[in-house]
């Protein structure tokens, strides 16, 4: 499939999957968790056993997330996110599927987001689930509380993301694996597909007989099934398949 067959075909779609890792967001101005000099290069990484056992480990991972906050929280949607909200504006969309955890599709207009990873948005109590708004959280800690816990029921108080260790929210995984199943174009967007489960979504998709569109900057190990690869800047590319006027 060439680009023009792509563009075709996205046009004639009424079912279309989006799906985003780091590198939609990077171009947002968010470093990503896994490249060289990304967020796990330069902080020890603390697995949900170590938050939930060790008040040095709360105390550490907040920490983190303290210093992180401001650049995600001041993070802008781009072309990119624009494109996938555009998208859903025309009826398009079936489901915007992502591993990003900065709340920017949602800001870009999107709806549907199903959050694999969770999100940083918010911070939620780990045993009565209760949430408060992450602003709300760092200003806790940075007046002193270095590891919050709930107002309501003394619970532990974490990001509501994912961490390594910690179970996949199964509802978000179920409409995903439904969504991937039953699309006709899946749209692979600035992930690197290599984090399971979520790589094998696009699987699920092309087993189904869905056309699978993977936009990257670098190769992927599902490049050899794809029907187009497109190794460009996500901002550039993606409007322009989706027959998006920029400018």
């Amino acid at each position: 499939m060439n680009f023009n067959q792509a563009v075709e075909l996205i046009a004639k779609s009424s079912r279309i999957v989006g799906f985003t890792g780091a590198g939609i967001s990077t171009e947002s101005g968010i470093p990503d968790f896994r490249s060289p000099n990304g967020v796990w290069a330069n902080n020890r990484i603390i697995e949900y056993q170590e938050f939930i056992s060790s008040r040095a480990g709360r105390i550490e991972y907040w920490r983190q997330k303290v210093a992180m906050w401001p650049e995600m929280r001041d993070a802008q949607p781009n072309a990119g996110h624009l494109a996938f909200a555009e998208l859903e504006r025309r009826g398009k969309l079936l489901a915007m599927i992502t591993q990003n955890i900065d709340g920017l599709h949602q800001r870009a207009g999107n709806k549907n987001v199903i959050e694999l990873h969770g999100t940083t948005v918010e911070a939620e109590c780990l045993t009565c689930g209760a949430r408060i708004s992450m602003d709300e959280a760092v200003k806790r800690v940075e007046d002193g509380d270095p590891a919050p816990e709930c107002d309501y029921c003394g619970g532990l108080l974490k990001p509501a993301t994912i961490s390594f260790g910690q179970a996949m929210p199964a509802l978000a995984m179920k409409a995903a694996v439904e969504a991937s199943q039953n699309c006709e174009v899946f749209l692979a967007v600035g992930s690197s597909l290599v984090v399971y489960p979520a790589a094998s979504l696009p699987e699920m998709a092309k087993q189904s007989g869905a056309a699978l569109i993977i936009i990257n900057r670098t190769p992927t190990p599902l490049d050899g099934i794809a029907d187009l690869v497109l190794n460009e800047e996500i901002g550039k590319a993606l409007p322009l398949l989706i027959g998006m006027t920029v400018g």
